[in-house]
């Protein structure tokens, strides 16, 4: 699956998220929101980016905008990982990938050699109309938040 492009509409997902209830894309038609992927919890960097997009959510919200982080682990993960680093961004659990495989961002990967499936490490921004408006591909942690806030504030 290729991942959504500028001005295509987001596929809408209903996923289960920390805290318990669901997340869905159409709940938040009529404002920006900043869905990344991120491959695990509490690893170096999906904690690091986690706690960059929490540290400016006021911002976020400030634009009209919601976070929204996304990877396959459970809600029981999500739930250990926002108690652990006091998180205040959505996390939504896509244990079976078909979102990460709908966003294309379930790809075959390698490390020390071997191939696996996992997520690549993208954000996309999701306009009030809910088409893809921005997307950064292949995400370096650092800055990162602040580059999507500047693109938000900017929208």
């Amino acid at each position: 699956m290729t991942k959504p492009n500028v001005g295509d509409t987001a596929p809408d997902f209903t996923l289960p998220r920390d805290g318990g209830g669901t997340v869905s894309l159409r709940e938040f038609r009529g404002r920006n929101v900043v869905l990344y992927f991120y491959p695990k919890d509490d690893t170096t960097g999906c904690t690091a980016e986690a706690i960059a997009f929490t540290a400016l959510l006021a911002e976020f919200e400030a634009a009209n905008a919601v976070v929204i982080g996304v990877s396959p682990d459970s809600v029981a993960r999500h739930d250990k990982f926002v108690a652990k680093h006091g998180l205040h961004v959505i996390l939504a659990a896509d244990e079976d990938t078909a979102t990460c495989e709908a966003y294309g961002v379930w790809t075959q990967k390698s490390m020390y050699g071997r191939s696996y499936m996992g997520v690549e490490r993208t954000t996309f921004l999701i306009g009030p109309e809910g088409n893809v408006r921005a997307v950064w591909p292949k995400v370096k942690v650092g800055g990162h938040a602040e580059e999507v806030l500047k693109t938000v504030q900017g929208a």
